[in-house]
C-alpha cells in the first residue's frame, strides 16, 4: 500500500498520476467490521473500473483539531486505534493508496464545493467516490451524500452510498467499539473489530521499575519486566488491567503467541514525570518468556534484544481499572495477584 501523506505530497503525485482512483473517506478508527466491508466493496469496483483503490483518511481526528480549537477536550474522541494500526489494517484489507491530510484550520475551512473540486477531483483524479450513509463533509459539515451525488454527475465521477453495517442487530461503528472497549467489554469489542482488540509498536525504554518488584514473588522469575508501547494519543478507548497475549517478541514465525498481563493508561502509583512524562503506556509482562529473550534477561541489566522491536498486543480480557498503590509493596502484590488471575482466566480459556 502506497501512503501519501500531507497535500503538498498529494499534488506531486497528482502530476505523475492520470489514471485517478477509486475512492473512499473516513476516519477509519479501529478500521472495523464496517469499515472492512465497505473496503470490500471499494475493492471490487475499483477491480472492475481498471483503477487503484484509495483511502482518504485525517490525522488528527476531526473532533480533536476542535476540541484543541475550542479548549474543549471532551469534544474529542477516545482513540480506538494509533495511526500505526490503522495503517496496518488498511494494507491489511487490501488498499492500494492511502491518503493522510492534516485536519487543520484550512481543511476545516473548505467549503463542500472547493473540498470536491480541489481535492477529490484535482488532486486525487476521483473517478468512483464511496461513502457512508452519515457522510459530511466540508467547512461546518455543510456537504452531504445528495450534494456529492450532484457533484458527481456534473463533474464527471461516480458516487454512491452503504448503508449501515450490522452484527446480531447492532450497528457496527466506531462508537459502538469505543463503548464497548470503554466498558471493558472485550468479546464484543472482537466481535464488532472481525479480530481481538491489539495495539502494536516498537518496544521502548520505560522506568525499568518493573525489574525491582517482586523478583522474589511466586512465579514472577526475573522481577515484572514490562515491554513498553506508547499509545500516540491521550485518550485511548480502553484503559485499566487486562489478561493479554504478545506476538512479535519469539524470532520464531511460527512461535505462539505469549501469555501476559498488561496494563494501559498512565500509571498512578508512579510518578506521572517518569522516562514516559506521564504519557500513556502499555505495559506487558508476559507470564512467559522465549528462552532466549530470558538468558537475555538474567545477563544483562535490561532485555536489550527486545528494545525496538515490533510486537502486537491483544487485550483479551479486563481484570479491572487502573489502580493508585500507595507504596512498592503494595503495587507488587497486586502486579503478582493480576499475574496469578491472568494465569486463572488462560487456564480457563485454553
Amino acid at each position: 500500500m502506497r501512503i501519501i501523506q500531507g497535500l503538498n505530497k498529494l499534488w506531486q503525485h497528482a502530476q505523475t498520476d492520470a489514471k485517478g482512483c477509486a475512492l473512499t473517506i473516513g476516519n477509519f478508527d479501529g478500521v472495523h467490521r464496517g469499515h472492512q466491508a465497505m473496503l470490500a466493496l471499494l475493492n471490487n469496483e475499483a477491480r472492475h473500473r481498471g483503477l487503484p483503490s484509495c483511502a482518504l483518511t485525517f490525522e488528527p481526528h476531526p473532533r480533536d483539531y476542535f476540541a484543541a480549537r475550542f479548549h474543549k477536550p471532551e469534544l474529542a474522541p477516545a482513540r480506538i486505534a494509533t495511526l500505526r494500526d490503522k495503517l496496518h489494517e488498511l494494507r491489511a484489507c487490501g488498499v492500494d493508496r492511502c491518503v493522510i491530510l492534516p485536519f487543520d484550520h484550512a481543511l476545516a475551512s473548505l467549503s463542500a464545493q472547493a473540498f470536491v473540486q480541489d481535492v477529490l477531483v484535482r488532486a486525487l483524479g476521483a473517478k468512483y467516490v464511496l461513502v457512508g450513509d452519515d457522510f459530511r463533509f466540508g467547512a461546518q459539515r455543510q456537504g452531504d451524500y445528495a450534494l456529492l451525488d450532484a457533484a458527481g454527475a456534473q463533474l464527471g465521477f461516480d458516487v454512491a452510498r452503504m448503508l449501515s453495517y450490522e452484527v446480531h442487530r447492532l450497528r457496527v461503528s466506531s462508537s459502538a467499539v469505543r463503548d464497548a472497549l470503554a466498558a471493558g467489554r472485550m468479546q464484543d469489542a472482537a466481535a464488532l473489530l472481525g479480530r481481538p482488540y491489539g495495539i502494536s509498536g516498537h518496544v521502548v525504554h520505560g522506568r525499568k521499575l518493573g525489574r525491582e518488584l517482586g523478583a522474589s514473588a511466586p512465579g514472577a522469575g526475573d522481577g515484572f519486566r514490562t515491554l513498553n508501547l506508547r499509545f500516540s494519543h491521550w485518550k485511548p478507548a480502553a484503559s485499566g488491567i487486562f489478561v493479554v497475549q504478545v506476538h512479535g517478541l519469539d524470532p520464531d514465525p511460527n512461535a505462539a503467541p505469549l501469555p501476559g498481563v498488561a496494563n494501559l493508561g498512565v500509571r498512578p502509583s508512579l510518578d506521572p514525570n517518569d522516562a514516559n512524562g506521564g504519557r500513556v503506556l502499555l505495559e506487558t509482562h508476559c507470564l512467559q518468556w522465549p528462552e532466549r529473550i530470558r538468558q537475555a534477561l538474567q545477563t544483562a541489566p535490561t532485555p536489550g534484544e527486545a528494545y525496538g522491536k515490533i510486537v502486537r498486543v491483544e487485550l483479551l480480557h479486563k481484570l479491572h481499572d487502573e489502580l493508585r498503590y500507595h507504596s512498592l509493596d503494595a503495587l507488587t502484590r497486586g502486579i503478582d495477584q493480576d499475574c496469578a488471575d491472568a494465569r486463572a482466566w488462560f487456564a480457563a480459556h485454553r
